[in-house]
């Protein structure tokens, strides 16, 4: 009898023995298996970041506002030969700047683009010269607004004289140059309007 109890006995123990290792398998493919979850679950909420907020405005829109809501004048409702109270009563961007030659004005939007508007003016106080400086963000919107631009006075003044950075645009004695100003990561363009000849300038 006692040969066959040791011979039970040391088939229990490792009956038990298989058992626990078998367990302890178990445990850690769970383990690992939480720890790769968990890992995963991580990665999947470090992917899902928050979208980054729009750089840029719709170009398009941008152009009209420089151009203005009146289609009154050269632009923003102004006209060559225009005195210096008008363009204060018809102008809706802030001043920021107002000289012995020039006025000027600015705007910001949304998206932190600038628009900076000069009436220059004459002798006789009287706009003789528009200048707008856009402040962009990127080459992309600097591209955008570039089209928009060409294809609004392409309409407006018939085919330009085109450059690599510079187009021109000459109907009726006015002079209109549109220039990318782009130097390294400073975006944006330079609109020009001036008269080509006093006729240009209005009798006021």
């Amino acid at each position: 009898m006692k040969p066959d109890f040791t011979h039970q006995k040391q088939f229990m123990i490792l009956s038990k023995f298989t058992f626990s290792l078998l367990l302890m398998a178990i445990l850690g493919s769970c383990q690992s298996q939480t720890k790769e979850e968990t890992e995963q679950t991580k990665d999947s909420v470090a992917l899902a970041s928050p979208a980054q907020p729009q750089l840029n405005s719709d170009q398009s829109a941008l152009l009209k506002n420089v151009l203005g809501n009146s289609t009154e004048g050269i632009i923003r409702g102004i006209s060559f030969g225009d005195e210096i109270a008008k363009v204060k009563s018809t102008e809706t961007f802030e001043m920021f700047e107002e000289t012995a030659d020039h006025l000027g004005y600015t705007s910001e939007t949304p998206q932190l683009e600038t628009i900076d508007v000069q009436y220059f003016i004459d002798s006789e106080k009287k706009v003789n010269k528009i200048q707008v400086d856009v402040y962009l963000n990127s080459s992309d919107a600097t591209k955008q607004l570039w089209n928009a631009g060409k294809n609004h006075f392409t309409e407006t003044y018939a085919t330009p004289k085109e450059e690599t950075k510079v187009v021109v645009w000459n109907k009726n004695s006015i002079r209109v140059q549109m220039e990318d100003v782009t130097k390294g990561k400073d975006f944006g363009l330079k609109f020009l309007f001036f008269p080509t000849n006093k006729n240009a300038l209005a009798v006021k």
